[in-house]
């Protein structure tokens, strides 16, 4: 095809398609450096934009353009609207609209053809061939004088960056443009722009904002267009909740976004959101279930007529494969991973794929090769590591330390995993203030519907926008209640040792007592104080005491069984709820406790400590004197009370003792 002196020609690499520009280039554009298309705006294309450009004033109205709509800008805006909901036809029609186009040199459905050919080559190929024919989308809308698709070219612009690690720059490209991109885009649009920010910080490891710009992402998204883009919210809440470990509501979110997803046709996306499940049950230790998923991404092509080339995953899959006991797929997934990780992959994915092949010599019993698999590959980076990622990296390090039969730096390892995984829970619990502002938008939301009843009550339209105002309402209350919940699971946990609390000790015992009762099963509760602590923390400081408070939490939970509930009580006292077990048996329990925490060795500041005993009471539910029918929050103070008098007893007998009832 002609366009004035510029030869214009079709590149084609599987679904992604764009327009290639052949010119000599000018002296003040120089020619970008790309993968494909190698290609540039200049010459004749540059007047043909110049004559297409909008006055100065009056700027266009959110979401809308000047230009007459022509037959071949409606078909390039359709593709571009069509890009979550079905990525197929998206980029038939953007193809279409590339010829036709060029053929009636409009300017406009040129520039968001190629738009939606880039942001499709980015998705399906990779972030280094996508930047390029970004950057000549955006350089066409700054000839048009379009600020609307300057911002949504550069948030393209910045999502390429973000893919290829530069996550603060990304950041700093993105938020000086949210005021205006509120005002200019439209709905979807501002969704993307929200979401983008929210995925910086995320990186950043700031997941208070990344939830707060995610939530307000959702809230721009209008369900009744129903352009999927409510699915790329889902999957991205999915994983931002995956990664500080709040893996129930993870799987919702997942669960939610996959079936949503079901009705649309984007394998990227359902991708995505299957690893995200995946990843969640593997975490969860249910490799077993989430194989099936691991089974569905490995039909999925991970290739542009699939599921993307970009990023295929195959080490997050090969950990799954693995731990679900199946070697040979987990060696031949590890081996795709090594000649799929380009020299632009993120830091998390290639430490990924080394905990995947350190988890591979390990099962094969080569402890040894396992780490020094991992040891080669410290010290991790600072950033673009996801803190996911650095936990399970040390975990795997402390356990090959410890198959190796090397108990001081498998320690020194669990205790650095411990480190980790107490960030984690802060960052989790910093993402609690949200709901404070979720209640904000509720409100707001509440009054808009007021305002919408109040002015169009009397018309259909006024009936139609209601029931709109109704539905996205009843989303959000959901929406609300779901956060919520997941917040108030992070409310119930001790923040040093990552025990229960005692919160969480009263909400969960009265039921636990009346379910005991029900059953006719004996329910043993046993109260644990530290003997001499003080004297710990007056002699070798808080730092110390609080590290001796979390290495006998872990002891209580690698000695006691999963249905078992540790609580912190206060200070240096715990309590143990042991379902089905009677006195006796409590007490040979904690007994055997005693036994491993007097010789357990601790240090604090380089010395050994002396060895560290306790005192217990023990006392279970059938103990009770009081009626059969008696209140169950009174039935829990009793056995409290018991077990507290029995742990009295202990220390007037001289400490380092277990006293039954």
């Amino acid at each position: 095809m002609q366009m004035g002196r510029c030869q214009v020609s079709t590149v084609e690499t599987g679904p992604a398609f764009l327009l290639r520009l052949h010119f000599p280039p000018r002296a003040d554009r120089p020619t970008p450096q790309m993968a494909w298309p190698q290609a540039t705006i200049a010459g004749h294309v540059f007047q043909l934009l110049d004559a297409a450009r909008p006055a100065a004033n009056n700027p266009p109205m959110k979401g809308t353009s000047k230009t007459a709509a022509t037959s071949a800008l409606k078909q390039a805006r359709r593709a571009w609207r069509l890009q979550y909901l079905d990525a197929t036809t998206s980029i038939a029609l953007a193809r279409q609209a590339l010829s036709r186009a060029d053929a009636a040199q409009d300017a406009y459905a040129w520039a968001w053809a190629q738009l939606t050919c880039a942001f499709h080559a980015m998705r399906y190929v990779g972030a280094a061939q996508g930047i390029g024919p970004m950057e000549m989308a955006r350089d066409a809308f700054e000839k048009l004088g379009s600020r609307h698709g300057v911002i949504v070219a550069t948030i393209g612009i910045s999502r390429c960056w973000w893919m290829q690690g530069r996550n603060r720059e990304s950041l700093d490209l993105l938020l000086p443009l949210r005021a205006e991109g509120l005002q200019l885009l439209d709905e979807e649009e501002c969704g993307m722009l929200l979401n983008g920010i929210a995925g910086c910080y995320s990186m950043l490891g700031d997941p208070a904002q990344s939830f707060a710009y995610m939530y307000q992402a959702l809230r721009e998204s209008s369900p009744a267009r129903n352009r999927g883009f409510d699915v790329v919210l889902y999957c991205n809440l999915s994983h931002e909740l995956l990664m500080l470990g709040d893996y129930e509501e993870s799987l919702i979110y997942a669960q939610e976004g996959i079936e949503r997803c079901a009705k649309q046709n984007n394998l990227r996306l359902m991708g995505v959101l299957l690893l995200n499940r995946m990843t969640c049950l593997t975490d969860l230790q249910r490799a077993g279930e989430a194989l099936a998923d691991a089974q569905r991404l490995l039909a999925m092509p991970a290739s542009p007529d699939g599921r993307g080339a970009s990023n295929p995953a195959f080490e997050q899959i090969a950990m799954t494969v693995l731990r679900a006991g199946d070697l040979k797929l987990g060696a031949e997934l590890i081996e795709r991973a090594r000649e799929s990780l380009g020299a632009d992959a993120r830091p998390d994915e290639r430490y990924e794929l080394i905990i995947a092949e350190s988890e591979m010599a390990r099962l094969s019993g080569k402890p040894q090769q396992a780490v020094e698999l991992l040891e080669r590959a410290m010290p991790l980076p600072t950033d673009g590591v996801e803190l996911r990622i650095r936990c399970l990296f040390f975990q795997a390090l402390s356990d090959a330390h410890e198959r190796n039969g090397n108990t001081a730096r498998a320690l020194h390892c669990l205790r650095t995993w411990q480190a980790l995984q107490l960030q984690r829970s802060h960052l989790a619990s910093k993402a609690r203030h949200q709901a404070s502002s979720l209640r904000t938008e509720l409100m707001r939301l509440q009054r808009q519907r007021d305002d919408i009843d109040a002015r169009h009550r009397s018309t259909e339209k006024a009936r139609r926008e209601l029931e709109a105002a109704n539905q996205l309402l009843a989303q959000k209350v959901s929406q609300v209640q779901a956060l919520q919940a997941s917040l108030e699971q992070l409310a119930v946990r001790d923040g040093l040792t990552g025990l229960f609390n005692r919160r969480h000790l009263g909400d969960v015992l009265p039921g636990m007592i009346a379910l005991a009762r029900r059953d006719q099963r004996p329910l043993c509760l046993a109260i644990i104080d530290l003997d001499h602590f003080k004297s710990v923390n007056d002699q070798y400081g808080h730092l110390v005491g609080d590290a001796v408070l979390k290495s006998f939490a872990a002891l209580l939970l690698d000695g006691l069984r999963k249905s078992d509930i540790v609580c912190r009580y206060g200070g240096e006292e715990f309590c143990v709820l042991m379902p089905r077990t009677t006195a006796a048996q409590g007490q040979r329990k904690i007994e055997a406790l005693l036994k491993s925490w007097r010789t357990m060795p601790l240090h604090g500041n380089d010395q050994p400590l002396a060895p560290q005993t306790f005192s217990a009471g023990v006392a279970d539910s059938l103990s009770s004197h009081l009626p059969e029918h008696a209140d169950a929050e009174l039935l829990a103070d009793d056995l409290l009370k018991r077990a507290d008098d029995c742990a009295l007893q202990a220390k007037r007998r001289g400490r380092n003792l277990v006293v039954q009832e």
